[in-house]
């Protein structure tokens, strides 16, 4: 049976809070007993592996900064808190991070300044 949008595998998935895209529902299947693409049993939103991760999805793991990295982050912080694309890249090469990295940890800091700024009030 195909998991369509108004399915009710798809309807108890996405009561879940794990709303399946629906490029995701439409994507065709392969001929049966062939194995091209089909996901696994373990892969099909098993109720238990969100226990397992915690809700969180798969993926890569969570960076550890070291305290230079986290020095340096904080000081290029102070003197701006937009980096820009040559500043992007020279952290990156110097903290050996990815430009990624340090967009990602620039937005968490702002919001992070944010917060501190709003419980001061």
């Amino acid at each position: 049976m195909e998991k369509g949008p108004f399915s009710v595998e798809w309807l108890a998935q996405s009561s879940r809070g794990r709303p399946q895209p629906i490029a995701a529902a439409r994507r065709p299947r392969s001929p049966p007993g062939g194995t091209g693409g089909q996901e696994s049993p373990a892969d099909l939103g098993d109720p238990g592996r969100e226990a397992e991760t915690g809700g969180a999805v798969p993926g890569r793991p969570r960076t550890k900064f070291s305290a230079a990295q986290l020095q340096e982050l904080e000081r290029s912080f102070r003197e701006q808190r937009y980096i820009g694309a040559s500043e992007k890249r020279r952290l990156a090469a110097a903290l050996n991070l990815s430009q990624s990295q340090i967009k990602t940890w620039f937005q968490n800091r702002r919001m992070k300044f944010k917060r501190q700024t709003q419980d001061a009030r």
